[in-house]
């Protein structure tokens, strides 16, 4: 009696938008060792900070809905504790700050809450953490309906090809930062905010397509916001150097968040995304001379109009890297630090195209490497000068855009 073989195993390859969609953009050679290669950076402070403003946001919420905390929030009693919690938990995953006085840490040492002075609460980290909390927390965390949300979908495979392509379906997954479900009524006020001033309804009411979305709608109606967190400054809408792009990545990233949501039976009408960049909050030298060449090149969006911020702007321009940081004002750094995002049908499918490519693309480099192809045959190894500085493979990349000096030997 002849027994029938063993099928092959059917897999449908998965693809995330931050972990796969973003970090390919960013450098496709870079991708396929720390995400295919499991090679992970030597020094993961951006993925830390990321990981640690997510994560200090989410259990800031989890104990404002438990307890009903009113805000400011004190930074030592109760958002420094929640801080050190978080650590712990990137402490599990390998993740800790690169350079040791951006965080300080209280916990397995002897020290106490009391120990901490007032040097200590202004390292970064910790001034970012604050500000996030007790900037958008009043106006946030009412509005929140669910935070963590796991979203799935599948699609066809790009280009599929019957024993060339790896599947004729690929997966995408996501977590959404926060969804918002709100009730429409005739004036734009929420129903469960009356008497209440909500600074993102009134950037949301500002909004032209926000509001004639609402206006399309009748009272009663509920509708659903998507909101992600970035721990990072307000990108350029246009990058220098043509390479990458990430304001155009991250609309795309919440598109396709949109999309997603629409997939799951309980989703509402999608009528905007908001993502916070949550840096502008407290900017950095750095980020500020990015703000200076961006301002200088006109390579800011049209979001944000500068001619009412005349002394920030003027402030900016004439301040030197080797000066004291320019003193802010708050409402210039809270308008840099939301964007809002227009959610509709043609830029949904528009963004879904963008994301086929990528898997085609990812896909395709994958298929050379089966075949024999050399790594980097296979994948470019192309990106921004920052980025490849910061690389632990420039090295050896042969398309390295900082190249170091040949070593000569007498």
């Amino acid at each position: 009696m002849k027994l029938p073989s063993r099928s092959k195993a059917y897999m449908i390859p998965e693809y995330s938008l931050t972990g796969d969609l973003l970090s390919f953009l960013n450098c496709n050679l870079q991708y396929r060792y720390q995400n295919k290669g499991t090679l992970p950076p030597s020094r993961p402070v951006q993925r830390w900070f990321g990981e640690f403003i997510h994560g200090v946001m989410e259990e800031a919420y989890l104990q404002w809905d438990s307890d009903n905390k009113q805000f400011p929030w004190d930074w030592k009693e109760d958002i420094r504790p929640i801080e050190d919690m978080i650590d712990v938990r990137l402490q599990v995953d390998g993740l800790y700050p690169y350079d040791e006085d951006l965080f300080y840490s209280i916990l397995n040492t002897d020290l106490t809450i009391d120990d901490l002075n007032e040097h200590d609460h202004k390292k970064l980290a910790s001034a970012r953490a604050e500000k996030a909390i007790n900037v958008w927390g009043p106006h946030l965390f009412p509005l929140i309906d669910s935070t963590e949300l796991t979203i799935k979908g599948i699609r066809q495979m790009p280009h599929y090809e019957k024993n060339v392509s790896r599947s004729n379906y690929y997966g995408i997954n996501g977590i959404v930062d926060v969804l918002s479900s709100l009730k429409i009524n005739s004036n734009l006020s929420q129903t469960n905010l009356d008497n209440y001033n909500n600074r993102i309804i009134e950037f949301l009411k500002k909004d032209p397509e926000f509001a004639r979305k609402i206006s399309d709608f009748t009272d009663g109606d509920e509708y659903e916001i998507i909101i992600d967190y970035k721990g990072m400054k307000r990108p350029a809408a246009e990058s220098p150097d043509r390479i990458n792009n990430p304001w155009e990545n991250h609309e795309q990233q919440i598109l396709t968040y949109s999309w997603l949501r629409k997939q799951q039976e309980d989703a509402k009408p999608i009528f905007a995304g908001i993502i916070f960049y949550l840096n502008e909050l407290v900017p950095s030298k750095e980020d500020l001379l990015l703000i200076q060449d961006e301002i200088a090149h006109d390579l800011t969006d049209d979001e944000i109009d500068y001619s009412q911020f005349v002394d920030d702007v003027e402030r900016i321009m004439n301040w030197n890297e080797d000066e004291k940081a320019p003193e802010l004002s708050d409402e210039f750094k809270i308008a840099r630090s939301i964007r809002i995002i227009n959610i509709d049908d043609a830029l949904i499918d528009e963004s879904l195209d963008k994301f086929d490519k990528v898997v085609f693309d990812i896909e395709s480099s994958l298929i050379q490497e089966i075949k024999g192809c050399k790594i980097q045959d296979a994948w470019k190894g192309e990106s921004d000068e920052r980025t490849c500085k910061a690389c632990d493979f420039k090295t050896f990349c042969k398309n390295n855009s900082v190249k170091t000096k040949d070593i000569k030997i007498p």
